[in-house]
């Protein structure tokens, strides 16, 4: 077996995530100026946002990218806040698809909500209920 090559500290640099859109300029809208990502890679037919320090989405013209749209989304797209509600209460002004109630999970310690982009992936914003966890 080939000896597997080291990360620092066991990390990666960055993490990126690629969804796949039927019209791009929906998703640069809608990550790019409406959630207010910054743009941190643009390669023309993709839009690579930055989510966090080492998480990032990739907004894919499906044209051209790796993978094709599929009407069935299996991807959950989830961004940890300091505090939800103000995401919340944004998001409710914005009209968003499929918009749940703010609702509280004692088993996974989060306070969340989710919604559609407008390709149908599911957004989640949640914030830790609990100081003692990593995450």
């Amino acid at each position: 077996m080939p000896a597997k090559p080291q990360l620092r500290m066991n990390k990666a640099d960055k993490m990126i995530t690629f969804i796949y859109y039927k019209d791009l300029a929906k998703g640069i809208d809608f990550y790019g100026n409406i959630l207010g990502f910054s743009l941190a890679i643009d390669q023309g037919w993709c839009k690579i946002y930055q989510i966090s320090d080492s998480g990032y989405l990739g907004v894919v013209d499906e044209q051209r990218g790796m993978q094709n749209w599929h009407a069935d989304k299996t991807v959950q797209i989830c961004i940890r806040v300091p505090e939800v509600m103000p995401w919340y209460e944004y998001c409710l002004g914005l009209e968003l698809p499929n918009q749940s109630e703010l609702f509280v999970s004692d088993e996974l310690k989060i306070k969340a909500f989710v919604f559609d982009d407008p390709e149908g992936y599911q957004v989640e914003f949640q914030e830790s209920t609990a100081n003692d966890l990593l995450l």
